[in-house]
């Protein structure tokens, strides 16, 4: 490592420029390809912009994971992602920053937390009481696999079918949980959007298979170098989170990073935390970004650096009861140049072709016309991109007006992008 015992921040940055540093290193201050262009290629830059894309099932618009991909570069072929995930095995599902797409290279530098789940730590305390419990059960459920082969919970001999709900399981279930966390099985596929579990070994190129298990410590290092490669800029809990690292080992691998000169120490005006920037991050002159972010983006996952970068307070109301929402129930941040500008509740109507815009909010001091333009021209692609006719304004949100006016010439300019 290098001699660097002064840990004093080496700058003080605006968060002007924090911002832009955050934005590039997301992949916004990148121009966006042709959508005829658009291949594999463009997919692993985005992945080698953000390192991981968080999974969620909600689909009252489109599943969170497509969405990272349109809004960095536009409308593509939506069945990408899972071609090159389970069909050319690029990335494949572990728990990263929640349930995540991750690329196969990173999987040596997981195996730690697939190591301590076997031992019960680092998972959810259900889970990790459910694999001191019912070991034997656990096993029967693997060799099922080894036998049969790839397998959803609802065909498995062993153990009682799944209720609904997210914790509703059946042991059966539990079990592939389990060795999921383990890393024993990983998702081979999904039907339906039910995971369909394989040995890990299967599905995983062999090269990955037979990559060296690093130790803790450099494996913890390495992941904190995704992240900060992804952020640019952030403080110590930022970089924690990105992959929901131990708050116990962090503080210990931020400081190996900084004597190695993988991280600066940094001072962002405004902020409480010390931060650290990446030696490699791009600070452009500006950014001209327009992008509608799904709520599990990782530019605003997490909430607290969304405020403190953008100023910009953002809570998923999907949980809040209809008559005690804000902004609606699932509401996309609107990026536009270098601020996130407002925010827009959207449903897919599938059934009628129709992308719906239940509420369109604009931010205080935001020009409403601006942002009702460019808002309107990024949903005409998003409607194409999903395969429907049009789009229609409700009336709630203080944008819907301005939004109404800007749709129509909008919509002509989506449909000759397109």
């Amino acid at each position: 490592m290098a001699d660097r015992t002064d840990h004093k921040p080496l700058d003080r940055l605006s968060v002007k420029k924090a911002r832009r540093i955050a934005l590039a290193a997301q992949g916004f201050a990148d121009r966006r390809p042709s959508a005829a262009a658009i291949t594999p290629r463009h997919m692993a830059r985005v992945f080698d912009r953000v390192g991981l894309v968080q999974i969620d099932s909600v689909n009252v618009l489109s599943r969170s994971h497509y969405l990272p991909f349109f809004s960095r570069l536009g409308p593509y072929g939506r069945d990408l992602l899972d071609r090159q995930a389970y069909g050319r095995k690029r990335y494949f599902e572990y728990w990263g920053h929640e349930a995540s797409f991750i690329p196969v290279a990173l999987q040596p530098a997981m195996r730690w937390r697939m190591h301590r789940a076997r031992a019960g730590e680092g998972i959810y305390s259900g889970l990790a009481r459910f694999g001191r419990e019912k070991r034997a059960f656990i096993d029967t459920v693997l060799k099922e696999i080894e036998a049969g082969g790839p397998t959803g919970a609802s065909g498995l001999a062993a153990g009682g079918k799944s209720r609904p709900g997210w914790w509703e399981w059946g042991e059966g279930k539990t079990a592939l949980e389990w060795l999921f966390w383990a890393g024993y099985v990983t998702t081979a596929t999904r039907r339906n959007f039910e995971r369909v579990y394989d040995l890990t070994e299967r599905v995983l190129p062999q090269d990955v298979i037979a990559a060296p298990t690093p130790d803790e410590a450099e494996a913890q290092r390495a992941l904190l170098r995704v992240a900060a490669k992804a952020l640019g800029i952030a403080t110590e809990r930022d970089l924690r989170d990105y992959f929901r690292l131990p708050a116990a080992d962090t503080g210990a691998r931020i400081a190996e990073l900084v004597e190695a000169g993988a991280l600066l120490p940094v001072a962002v005006a405004g902020w409480k935390q010390a931060a650290y920037l990446d030696p490699d991050a791009r600070m452009p002159r500006k950014v001209a970004a327009r992008a509608l972010l799904s709520p599990f983006d990782s530019l605003v996952w997490e909430r607290d650096r969304a405020e403190r970068l953008f100023d910009f307070r953002y809570r998923l109301e999907i949980y809040t009861p209809s008559e005690k929402r804000v902004h609606g129930y699932y509401v996309l941040p609107f990026l536009m140049g270098e601020g996130l500008v407002g925010r827009v509740c959207l449903k897919a109507d599938r059934a009628a072709g129709i992308l719906r815009v239940n509420a369109a909010h604009a931010e205080d001091g935001t020009d409403a016309a601006a942002v009702a333009a460019g808002l309107a021209e990024e949903l005409g692609l998003m409607a194409g991109w999903l395969g429907l006719d049009g789009v229609e304004i409700g009336g709630g949100g203080d944008l819907a007006p301005a939004l109404e006016t800007a749709l129509a010439p909008a919509l002509e300019r989506a449909v000759k992008r397109l």
